[in-house]
């Protein structure tokens, strides 16, 4: 079992991240102590935006949306997340 280096103190997250970005993590950490868990609970970061769309879009979304009975702001994320999986050929956004 080989000995990690030990991890300096950080003062913010920033200098964390600095740190990281410039540091291999195998000297650190020992990964294969790790142990898989379950975070069912956990919800992805939301960030609210202001998105400018023609009303008639917006109604077309609606009635869409009114027949697989979701809400349409809904059906846009769903819309959104299968183009972007497509166009970069992902399996999870």
């Amino acid at each position: 079992m080989k000995k990690n280096k030990k991890l300096p103190k950080f003062n913010s997250e920033k200098e964390e991240f600095e740190f990281w970005s410039k540091h291999d993590s195998t000297k650190y950490l020992d990964y294969s102590a790790g142990k898989k868990v379950l975070l069912p609970n956990l919800k992805p970061s939301i960030k609210s935006i202001s998105l400018r769309l023609p009303e008639s879009l917006i109604e077309y979304l609606k009635i869409i949306a009114h027949k697989q009975d979701v809400p349409y702001q809904s059906l846009m994320k769903i819309f959104l997340t299968e183009r972007v999986k497509k166009e970069l050929h992902l399996s999870e956004v």
